[in-house]
């Protein structure tokens, strides 16, 4: 069921108010913030933020250029220099960046500054290949803390909160990221990072904070303890969730909302680029991840062809680094799927909720699959708790896909969830167009995430 809290209206321009809205378990909610607290920039006019971004743009290239033999490479092999760049139109003629092309230059190739001015490293996990290591300058740092701030500020977060930090902490660019951005804000941080579930409760409960920033499936597993150990999710201090690092759906935030009592706001932001705080949803409005554009400049191109795409598209996400001065990053493909939309709440424009990933797409009897598509149809039904797991198989020589699930909480009855099965198999594929076969297991057993979840086995 859909909360029940007000909300303010979502507003076409970018008029503030100050109107509280209140939870149905009576906190006052958090608004938009008062104008005087924004930067300029984040309501300064379209034209005013495309003159920066041309000016920075034309920056970027000429020190990717100058300072990264890969990008000199890849440039003269495309035939176009810095200078080619005239209008923002024209970043198009430039090529891509990839992940292979950070792991080849593994570990700091794709460096513009010498390493002695690179003050932190960050890596990627590597599971799929090398690591991709991404490197700061003390510039660098500061620019990323002040994007999260601002991200922290555009969700409801305000000076001097508490600020629970439940992303891993480490190489990983989640845990500091959140932690140095809630500080530039003036919060304090309980740098908790992930797992000891139990401990985290108690954190909570003792230490009050009005904001939590975790990955949404990881709330979802707070949620469920609260509910093993009695206590009332509802009435904890939280106010506002900031979560990202995976996709999510609608229905997996009323589903958050509902059981905090809270708003929860989507963050952005992946390590190349520059790590969580690329783009962030207001709470005033929740329609979408506003983009910083005076420090990135995105595009959305056709995942097949690389053609740009017309804002309103659906298509791969493109980002530029506009102030990157340890490790630019010119046309990098995030493989994230979604669409470029006006600004509503701020004058920069916004990500519609990404859909998924081009390259962790599932392709079943020649069907297009994301997880994120099945979460839809399992959490609509009101019986299956958001922990799900989808395995894919080789039956003979075709493709089976096994959605298993299990009931949503104590209220639902194993005999009800079984019955619910042949409802959430006809939805997948009357609405994703593929056969599934749905499998219903005790409560608690699909495994709990500490991070990212884990939503799909291949077993081809």
């Amino acid at each position: 069921m859909a909360s029940e809290r007000a909300r303010p209206k979502r507003r076409k321009s970018f008029e503030l108010t100050k109107r509280p809205a209140t939870s149905r378990a009576g906190k006052t909610l958090r608004g938009e913030p008062a104008r005087k607290e924004l930067d300029k920039i984040e309501i300064a006019s379209r034209d005013e933020i495309a003159a920066l971004q041309l000016d920075r743009l034309k920056w970027s290239l000429q020190h990717a250029y100058d300072n990264v033999p890969r990008y000199r490479a890849k440039f003269k092999a495309a035939e176009v220099h810095p200078e080619d760049l005239v209008t923002l139109e024209d970043l198009a003629k430039f090529p891509f960046t990839a992940k292979d092309d950070l792991r080849d230059s593994y570990p700091f190739g794709m460096f513009a500054v010498p390493r002695e001015q690179v003050i932190r490293v960050h890596a990627s996990s590597g599971t799929t290949g090398k690591p991709t290591v991404v490197g700061y300058t003390a510039k660098d740092i500061d620019t990323w803390a002040s994007l999260v701030a601002r991200s922290i500020r555009a969700a409801g977060g305000r000076r001097g909160d508490l600020v629970h930090v439940a992303y891993g902490y480490g190489l990983f660019t989640g845990g500091l990221g959140a932690h140095y951005g809630a500080e530039k804000l003036g919060c304090t941080v309980i740098p908790m990072s992930g797992g000891q579930t139990d401990k985290q409760i108690q954190l909570i409960t003792d230490l009050r904070p009005q904001v939590i920033m975790c990955t949404p499936s990881y709330l979802l597993v707070v949620a469920d303890e609260c509910r093993r150990l009695g206590i009332d999710s509802q009435r904890l201090s939280l106010l506002v969730g900031i979560h990202g690092a995976e996709p999510w759906t609608e229905a997996m935030r009323q589903e958050i909302e509902e059981r905090f009592a809270m708003d929860a706001v989507d963050i952005y932001g992946l390590s190349e680029v520059m790590g969580p705080g690329v783009a962030n949803e207001c709470v005033e409005t929740k329609d979408g991840l506003v983009i910083w554009e005076d420090h990135f400049y995105p595009e959305i191109v056709d995942p097949a062809t690389g053609q740009v795409l017309p804002d309103g598209s659906k298509g791969e996400l493109v980002i530029t680094s506009l102030t990157k001065e340890a490790m630019p990053v010119i046309r990098y493909r995030t493989r994230d799927l979604t669409t470029l939309l006006p600004g509503t709440a701020r004058s920069m424009r916004r990500l519609a909720r990404l859909t998924g990933r081009s390259d962790d797409m599932l392709i079943i009897r020649g069907v297009n699959v994301f997880p994120s598509q099945v979460e839809e149809m399992i959490l609509k039904l009101g019986l299956y708790s958001p922990h799900y797991l989808l395995e894919v198989r080789r039956e003979g020589r075709l493709d089976a896909l096994d959605v298993v699930v299990e009931p949503r909480d104590e209220a639902v009855s194993m005999e009800a969830a079984q019955q619910g099965v042949k409802i959430l198999e006809h939805d997948i594929k009357t609405f994703i167009g593929v056969s599934a076969r749905a499998r219903v297991e005790e409560p608690g057993t699909i495994a709990r995430s500490m991070g990212k979840a884990r939503r799909v086995i291949d077993l081809r």
